[in-house]
């Protein structure tokens, strides 16, 4: 045994491969003993032992396990399903019609499953059966032992050979039962992973009118919560077929003993049925109304059963069919026995048939989505081979096939290596234009060509979480001659050498830790790198200074540039720009007004001159389009300009030097065992009061179902010595009253233990989940900066799934087994006293086996838990890049990127399969003998003990094997998963925000003025870094507009961070209207502040809703807030006005127009004080004007900070702060900073806006 346990018949600790290798698992080679006993599993349970397992440590999967084999293999068989249930349809989007026909059927999931694993299911059914039969050979054995005992035969040469006969039996019956118990697990898990890899699958393939039907939410929860659904159904599909089986074998052996007075328990159970459909019915309704909550699971009824005893029913029956039927310790034994085997299959049932409720409405739910509409190859001809790359020919589009249409009617051809630019007015779809091009939206008439292969630069940009080298070569080879002119085209060397890893260094999620220009510049890269034949370029000019984006045009996207002999569609909100484009195609609602070349346009059409006034009203170097701006790097190089670091790179410590701060962590994997303080957090939410409640309960069942037996055992042994006929009819019908009123004691103590149970799991579950949240609400901005929101999102999934439904089945299953296994030694003790002989190794064995277990468990458990965040992650990412990863054409590089996540979670999960394995396999052995010892003490004390007692010890022991086994499991369970209330609780210990409301509030009306003080004030991302604002001072007026302007990284963001105390003081303080900031609580801070962001942020719901969150505005004033921001005549064009649907994140808004809206609620909330940050770097000049105006006339007494790229749009500003390198360089009105000819004077010449503009 302990040879088994330190890795006997499998090899040694000793002979482990290097650290850092991927083992593979050695039982392909290990022998039959080593296989069957999982001896070749025992070097990972020893060194998991002898320290914290890591990845490198566990086995990798069989190649028939792994996502790599099993999702192609099932894909194969859906594609077949997909052919015959869409055969006779000429494409996709004959869908809608068909499928309202009588006669379509949708493609069903279960039949491709079917086909995929149907071996494997009939493998895992075969050795279910085996295991049931040998189940119901121990009782039969027992009953042989007890007739011996009641005949007074001689026990000593037939006891033995029933002894041993039982000790193989129970062994064979551990061996097959955990064969079941590994494929099962094992089929149930390929099943999720084929589910989940094509989920994956069909997400990128994904027409844009189905995104816009399912969330990123929605799709990560089919992912997460449906094919977890179908998982667990799985796991116990066996039961459907094998419960029944396991009735009807246990009435069988029970008519033998019984009779027909068996029936009577039968139509117990059949009174059930019915109670258990409705329960079934009852889950199925709430789990279609709940799907997006997590599922209360009710398992109550489940709880009632096991307490309904058959055996009160059956034995009185027995007794009214004949007087004189009497109740031997035969029957008694035999049939408790077979009554615990009954026990199982009539608690499974109820379970099983809910699920199957449950995973009915996750099959639908998967095979509408999989079902769902995907992009029509068809829509774009690719293989045009004519002389032009792009070509429209009467082509229309939507985005739903029911929506209205988008662009209508357009005819133009592109030629092949020319610059086409793409103007028009926020709306008039430009974006649109270039989804059309790249095949995203419904084509419902005309001809679309386009040739060659495609780069796209979406209008915000696409950043990966990783390396910033792999952004940009997005899994290209690296040729780092062509990688180096890419990086300087891009603007991006200066931003590598203060980058503290360079290129290597790792960008956050979403590219939270760069700047918007710096990942604009970064998806441009990416773009360029991929060396296309044609690129889309989405307004990528918006989100960077002036002089950089005359760098990107000139070495870039212009007639001289990188890309020069490239067809390149750019569009633009930068009218400088258009005198050096080929082509200039002007847009309006939808259709092409103009297209023609810069003189063209000018001479011919009146309403594109009128749109270049409106721009050279703001700027008038656009009579001079010659761009004379030198290199970055030759400016950097002369005496009179800022250093390098200040034009492009440096970002004042709150970019580059802070990336140290911000690069993305991985997620902490706990080491060590659960502290008591783990299981008293969770005690403690659940209320004391139901704990002790649910301890009473608990301890008071368990103590009526041992005398319950206890009874039966004195009864039946009274029976065989009572003559007196007449005496043993009133002893039989006082023990029968008195057996029906224990019965029923415990099953009311069963009902009120569920009960208390349910409540306090309850109370528990909302506790910690409130206090996370909280604690999550409270966590600096810094956090979520740093870590992926998958992380965040696992722990409110995942970990909260296993604290709702399993922790406390675990505690309840813990603690029965721990009142059984007392009880069942006692009991077997009272019968054999040399049993304590026996009961002193074994339990030291046992204490032995769990140590090892459990070390190594609870670390499998661990790092399984953190490797199914990066799954999640993955999955987040790739549907916020879509129309990026499939312009780009790298679908199949993405699908086996989810395949080697999936893989890496699948390696846990395995690995804790066979762990488990290995425990139960141990602990069932030992079990076993607990079983042979009490029938072997039974044989040797021969005649001197009853048939009763004989039959009591021996029913005990071999109800003790299954127990013992769970008590050691559950107890590693409660380790396991109790990982999950350390990971929930976690943030608890982690730095919090301010508090959000202080003792000390501002007066109401605060602020009044609108007088902004920064006195000395310093700033810093983190301890261990250097300042992002030094000595910052400066004050502004009551109602007083201040431009803050500064290159790339000045610290022109991180001052608007600190008005909002995002970033708290490293020393100095802020004053507003005399009140210190810091003095006061955050939410009395943030709400009196208004800031209009330069990432406009909507959410999902009406439009109304995102206006006006708190519903506290009339429709006058939603009306009037939209109006000033004209969004009036696009909100009266959509069918439902204001109560038009914001899709997620708002992508069925234009960036433009989401700008707006952002706007628009800005006005609503008017507060004393407005910060724009770029709030109208996405929108076109001639909204850009009218905003501007907008905030001049809404806002005249308010206090307007305002960042900006365009300079233009600071210049009427009263005062102009200039930041660099997180100081203060000039602060003065734009007429005298012009006049000093400094650092606001140049940047205003690079910008081409001379002084007779700020004149007038």
């Amino acid at each position: 045994m302990l040879a088994a346990l330190r890795g006997g018949g499998g090899g040694s600790y000793e002979l482990l491969p290097p650290l850092g290798q991927k083992k593979c698992s050695p039982e392909a080679n290990a022998s039959f003993f080593s296989k069957i006993t999982y001896s070749w599993y025992s070097r990972i349970i020893t060194l998991g032992y002898k320290k914290p397992l890591e990845r490198e440590d566990l086995f990798e999967l069989n190649e028939s396990d792994s996502p790599y084999t099993v999702c192609p293999n099932f894909e194969k068989h859906w594609r077949k399903e997909l052919l015959k249930a869409t055969k006779g349809l000429k494409a996709p989007y004959d869908k809608e019609v068909i499928s309202e026909k009588a006669s379509f059927q949708k493609p069903s999931l279960l039949y491709p499953l079917w086909q995929t694993f149907r071996f494997l299911l009939i493998k895992v059914a075969i050795l279910k059966v085996a295991a049931d039969i040998l189940a119901f050979m121990s009782p039969q054995i027992m009953k042989a032992m007890i007739t011996l005992c009641e005949n007074h035969s001689d026990l000593h040469w037939k006891g033995y050979g029933y002894a041993i006969a039982l000790l193989v039996v129970v062994v064979l019956q551990t061996l097959v039962h955990q064969l079941y118990q590994r494929f099962n697990m094992l089929t149930s898990v390929k099943i999720k992973t084929a589910a989940v890899g094509l989920i994956y699958q069909k997400a990128l393939s994904l027409a844009n009118s189905s995104r816009r039907k399912y969330t990123t939410g929605e799709i990560v929860n089919l992912m997460s919560a449906d094919a977890q659904q179908l998982m667990e159904l799985t796991v116990n599909l066996n039961l459907l077929w094998s419960a029944p089986f396991q009735i009807l074998m246990a009435i069988v052996f029970l008519w033998q003993e019984l009779g027909p007075s068996v029936l009577a328990g039968v139509a117990v159970l059949v009174l059930v049925i019915p109670i258990n459909a409705f329960v079934a019915a009852k889950v199925k309704q709430l789990r279609k109304s709940q799907m997006k909550n997590t599922d209360q699971r009710v398992k109550l009824l489940n709880e009632i059963l096991h307490g309904i005893k058959v055996s009160l029913a059956t034995f009185g029956v027995y007794f009214l069919l004949d007087e004189e039927n009497v109740l031997t310790a035969t029957k008694v034994f035999t049939s408790i026995s077979l009554f615990n085997i009954l026990r199982l299959p009539l608690f499974d049932l109820p379970t099983v048939i809910s699920a199957v409720a449950q995973t009915k409405v996750s099959l639908g739910r998967l095979e509408d989505f999989l079902y769902s509409e995907d992009l029509d190859p068809q829509d774009i001809d690719t293989n045009y081979s004519g002389n032009h790359a792009v070509g429209f020919i009467g082509a229309s589009f939507r985005w739903e096939k029911t929506g209205p249409s988008i662009l209508n009617n357009l005819n133009m051809t592109i030629s092949e290596g020319s610059l086409v630019a793409v103007v028009g007015q926020v709306g008039s779809g430009k974006s649109s234009l270039l989804s059309a091009i790249l095949g995203e939206m419904n084509k419902f008439e005309g001809i679309v060509q386009r040739k060659g292969s495609v780069a796209y630069v979406s209008q915000q940009a696409w950043i990966q979480n990783s390396i910033l080298q792999e952004n940009i070569l997005f899994g290209s080879g690296l040729n780092r001659p062509y990688y180096e002119r890419v990086l300087e085209a891009c603007a991006l060397l200066p931003d590598l050498e203060q980058l503290p890893n360079g290129d290597q260094t790792e960008i956050g999620e979403r590219g939270v830790n760069i700047s918007v220009g710096q990942k604009q510049r970064v998806s441009l890269a990416r773009a360029v790198y991929s060396n296309a034949d044609l690129y889309l370029l989405d307004d990528p000019l918006s989100a960077v200074d002036v002089h950089v984006g005359k760098h990107l045009f000139e070495k870039l996207i212009g007639p001289s540039g990188l890309l020069k002999n490239k067809t390149r569609i750019l569009v633009t909100h930068n009218l400088t720009f258009l005198p050096q484009t080929d082509v200039i195609i002007v847009m309006e609602n939808g259709r092409i007004t103009h297209m023609g070349t810069y003189q063209e346009l000018l001479s011919e059409r009146a309403n594109f001159a009128e749109l270049l006034q409106v721009f050279s009203a703001e700027n008038k170097s656009e009579e001079t389009p010659q761009m004379k701006m030198a290199s970055l790097k030759r400016e950097s190089q002369k005496g009179n300009t800022l250093p390098q670091k200040e034009l492009l790179g440096h970002k004042d410590c709150s970019s580059f030097e802070q990336t140290k701060a911000f690069s993305m962590k991985k997620e902490n994997v706990a080491t060590g065992s659960m502290t008591m303080s783990v299981i008293l957090k969770y005690l403690q939410a659940f209320g004391w009061l139901w704990v002790w409640l649910t301890l009473a309960a608990y301890l008071g069942q368990n103590a009526v179902a041992i005398g319950q037996n206890l009874w039966l055992s004195t009864w039946s042994a009274e029976e065989e010595k009572n003559k007196d006929y007449t005496e043993w009819k009133h002893l039989r019908n006082n023990k029968l009253g008195v057996y029906g009123l224990l019965g029923f004691i415990q099953g009311l103590l069963v009902c009120y233990g569920a009960y208390v149970l349910t409540r306090g799991s309850l109370c528990a579950s909302r506790t910690l989940h409130n206090h996370m949240l909280a604690n999550v609400l409270h966590l600096p901005l810094q956090y979520f900066e740093t870590n992926p929101v998958g992380q965040i999102i696992n722990r409110f999934t995942k970990d909260m799934f296993i604290i709702d439904l399993r922790f406390h089945y675990y505690l309840r299953t813990w603690l029965n087994c721990t009142l059984d296994v007392i009880g069942t030694i006692l009991v077997i003790m009272s019968a054999s006293p040399l049993f304590i002989l026996v009961v002193i190794p074994l339990g030291y064995l046992y204490f032995i086996i769990q140590r090892y277990y459990i070390a190594s468990s609870r670390q499998i458990r661990r790092l399984a838990g953190a490797s199914h965040s990066p799954v999640i992650s993955h999955f987040s990412e790739t549907l916020l890049g879509l129309s990026t990863i499939r312009a780009f054409g790298h679908q199949e590089r993405f699908i086996r990127q989810n395949k080697d996540v999936v893989n890496e979670n699948l390696v846990c999960f395995y690995n804790n399969v066979i762990s488990n394995r290995w425990l139960a396999v141990r602990l069932e052995f030992l079990g076993n003998l607990m079983v042979f010892f009490a029938a072997l003490f039974a044989v040797l004390a021969g005649n001197t003990v009853n048939s009763s007692t004989v039959g009591l010890s021996i029913s005990y022991a071999l109800n003790i094997t299954q127990t013992l086994n769970f008590w050691v499991r559950k107890a590693c369970e409660i380790e396991t998963n109790g990982v999950s209330i350390e990971r929930v609780c976690e943030y608890e210990k982690m730095d919090k925000e301010a508090p959000w409301i202080m003792s000390k509030r501002p007066p109401m009306g605060w602020p009044n003025k609108g007088i902004i003080e920064f006195i000395n004030y310093q700033a810093r991302y983190r301890t261990d870094l250097g300042l992002a604002l030094q000595d910052v001072s400066f004050q502004t007026h009551s109602k007083e507009k201040v431009g803050i302007v500064g290159r790339t990284g000045a610290g022109k963001s991180t001052l608007t961070n600190c008005l909002f105390r995002i970033i708290e003081r490293a020393g100095g303080k802020i004053i507003i209207d005399g009140i210190d900031i810091s003095t006061i609580g955050l939410h009395d801070l943030r709400g009196n502040l208004n800031i209009i962001p330069q990432d406009p942020v909507l959410f999902s719901g009406t439009l109304q809703s995102n206006l006006d969150p708190f519903g506290k505005y009339s429709d006058h004033e939603l009306w009037e807030a939209v109006e000033l921001c004209d969004l009036k005549n696009f909100v009266q064009s959509l069918p439902k006005k204001l109560l038009h649907e914001i899709s997620e994140g708002g992508e069925n808004l234009s960036v433009g127009q989401r700008q707006l809206v952002c706007l628009a609620r800005a006005l609503l909330r008017k507060t004393k004080i407005l910060i724009l940050d770029e709030a109208t770097a996405s929108v076109d000049m001639e909204t850009d004007n009218l905003v501007q105006s907008t905030i001049r006339r809404e806002f005249h007494n308010c206090t307007v900070l305002t960042i900006a790229h365009r300079l233009h749009t600071i210049m009427d500003s009263e005062r102009v702060l200039v930041l660099g390198s997180g100081r203060i360089i000039e602060f003065d009105t734009p007429h005298n900073l012009l006049l000093q000819q400094g650092v606001f004077s140049k940047m205003v010449s690079e910008a081409g806006i001379t002084q007779d503009t700020n004149n007038s």
